[in-house]
């Protein structure tokens, strides 16, 4: 039938514009190469431990590495550390180098299991999975604090309350101060001073840099980035990812100045933020071998004898917990801080659904319970427009034999056939594209809510009820592996588990329950496609197979309502799915 085809169409090419619009508007910025001053003062890979000491335009960031990689616990138990204990952050800081290389955050599992540790955000150099942060200086006419520069604390341990300094003499007239403050949640400040008692000026500048290894970061997905990202301007370019990084070497943002840059996770952020008034340029290279360097380095500053110059700098490391990134972006004036969570497109529509989501959750107290009740309410509100949908497949059934004899009339003359047709649209008041509206509208509801389910960190480790143990992961319980009874777990696709399951059966009803006239290839679609969106979703997160199935219920409860209301159209749809069984038994014979 035209307008089942027409339907069809209209939500396939909706679906394609959102999709294509979302991911073309972060991949397909152009690629451009570090140059100017960052350049030449990025220039370093890592640090070689031949490279001179202070050596303009070069920044060390630590020893050659090892030939193997190091253990996480021999690497922590170096006694060249300070420790970090603050409410939501512990870890500690490398006096070596005057690296932030150890950050636990407190309030994340790694795992679901009850027993396990928190989650290990930044890590050593050397260790499998290296993700440190580091200040220092470069400069021309005195010799600089290196990566293996030991340096001297004020005290034992940084908390909330109790702000250190480090401190580094070289001997000649200048000392290297950097005094490290952290706030109650993930963001420190870096106080960086360098005093010139010598006998002539000095050119400093003082920089940040920020070192990871992509091995263990999450993999960008087609909706939400992963990787090299920041705020530049009034923008937020979120790439390029490290494939791409690794083979372009280097990436300077277009932005302008930046607001922030680091490595972004789907659940978590290193990020370096200037100082307000700095001059700063930032950029991103790969340093081979998986790592990955995310730089900030502020303009030369000339300081004379006699005197001193400062610069700041924060970093956030912790979890993108979309509320306290808005709040830090408002308090701290960091320009659309709240976007290092990859909202997208339709963040004005996401946002809103997640703030929902949390009001639900807090009052049920489990989130899967939180997204029924928001599938619930969201279905309650497009009632009425599936009422009118519904009338309306009601007012085409009923015009079907005029609509019939009018093409039979003018089979001749397709203009005048299209004139008697939108004519009797007219004298019926009938519209034809009010069938396309529920759908066109949930397409988009449907995309938000999976990006809020992706994105929010709140639906990390969450159970629902019985083998469901965490929504933000697949469902627990696959079918080829008699649910855990066999040692092995099948691969992506192949993991059909329960929520799956559910997912193509409750499709399938519904197709069934609303059978339409279609030529053969359009049924076969419709008979395949609920089993192939079972294979397609099984590796998807269990809190979004949940909304879907929770979502085709209802679709099963409303069509049966409606066509209580609208009894026409159970008749025509007895009468089609009766011919479709004739044509069957005639294809058959």
């Amino acid at each position: 039938m035209d307008n089942q085809r027409n339907l069809l169409l209209a939500v396939a090419l909706s679906g394609l514009l959102i999709l294509g619009w979302d991911m073309g508007m972060r991949y397909f910025y152009p690629q451009a190469s570090l140059s100017g001053q960052t350049e030449e003062v990025a220039g370093a890979s890592e640090a070689s431990p031949t490279a001179p000491t202070g050596a303009p335009g070069s920044i060390e960031t630590g020893a050659a590495a090892p030939a193997a990689p190091v253990d996480l616990a021999t690497a922590l138990a170096a006694p060249e550390r300070v420790r970090i204990d603050a409410p939501r952050v512990e870890g500690s800081i490398n006096l070596v180098g005057a690296r932030i290389d150890d950050i636990e955050l407190k309030d994340h599992r790694a795992t679901v299991d009850d027993d396990s540790g928190p989650v290990q955000l930044f890590a050593p150099q050397g260790t499998p999975e290296q993700y440190f942060a580091q200040f220092g200086w470069v400069g021309q006419g005195v010799t600089l604090p290196t990566a293996n520069t030991i340096w001297q604390a004020s005290g034992e341990t940084l908390t909330a309350d109790s702000p250190v300094t480090l401190t580094h003499d070289n001997g000649e007239g200048q000392t290297f101060t950097i005094t490290m403050s952290i706030d109650d949640n993930y963001m420190i400040n870096a106080e960086q001073v360098v005093a010139n008692n010598g006998a002539g000026p000095i050119v400093v500048q003082s920089f940040g840099l920020i070192n990871r290894s992509s091995v263990g970061a999450d993999p960008s997905q087609f909706i939400v980035h992963s990787g090299p990202m920041g705020g530049f301007g009034e923008t937020v370019e979120y790439g390029p990812d490290y494939d791409d990084l690794e083979e372009s070497g280097t990436h300077t943002p277009e932005g302008g100045t930046p607001d922030w840059l680091g490595f972004s996770d789907i659940y978590w952020l290193g990020a370096l933020i200037p100082g307000e008034g700095g001059d700063a340029t930032a950029g991103f290279r790969s340093l081979g071998n998986n790592i990955f360097r995310a730089d900030l380095i502020y303009a030369p500053v000339t300081v004379p004898a006699g005197a001193s110059v400062s610069s700041s700098s924060k970093l956030f490391a912790g979890a993108k917990e979309s509320a306290l990134l808005d709040q830090y972006r408002d308090d701290l004036s960091i320009e659309n801080f709240g976007k290092a969570v990859d909202w997208g497109w339709f963040e004005w529509f996401v946002k809103p659904m997640l703030s929902l989501l949390r009001i639900l959750y807090d009052f049920l107290g489990n989130f899967g319970v939180a997204i029924i009740a928001l599938t619930v309410i969201i279905r309650g509100l497009l009632f009425p427009i599936a009422q009118k949908q519904f009338a309306s497949m009601a007012a085409m059934k009923a015009v079907q034999p005029k609509m019939k004899a009018i093409q039979d009339r003018y089979k001749d003359d397709k203009q005048k056939q299209q004139q008697e047709v939108m004519k009797l649209y007219k004298d019926e008041g009938v519209n034809p594209l009010a069938g396309c509206l529920p759908l066109l509208i949930q397409i988009p509801i449907f995309f938000a809510l999976y990006k809020a389910l992706i994105l929010a960190i709140e639906m990390r480790h969450k159970p629902f009820v019985l083998w469901i143990e965490d929504l933000s992961a697949p469902d627990p319980a696959k079918i080829l592996n008699l649910f855990g009874l066999l040692p092995f777990d099948p691969p992506g696709f192949l993991g059909i588990g329960i929520l799956a399951v559910l997912l193509g059966v409750t499709m399938w009803a519904t197709f069934k329950l609303n059978p339409t006239a279609m030529d053969p290839v359009q049924q076969q679609i419709f008979n395949f496609m609920p089993w192939i969106l079972m294979f397609v979703m099984a590796p998807f997160a269990a809190g979004l197979l949940l909304y879907w199935v929770t979502s085709n219920l209802l679709t099963l409860a409303q069509q049966k309502y409606l066509y209580s209301k609208h009894p026409q159209l159970r008749a025509q749809a007895e009468k089609d799915k009766a011919e479709q069984e004739r044509t069957k038994t005639r294809e058959s014979k």
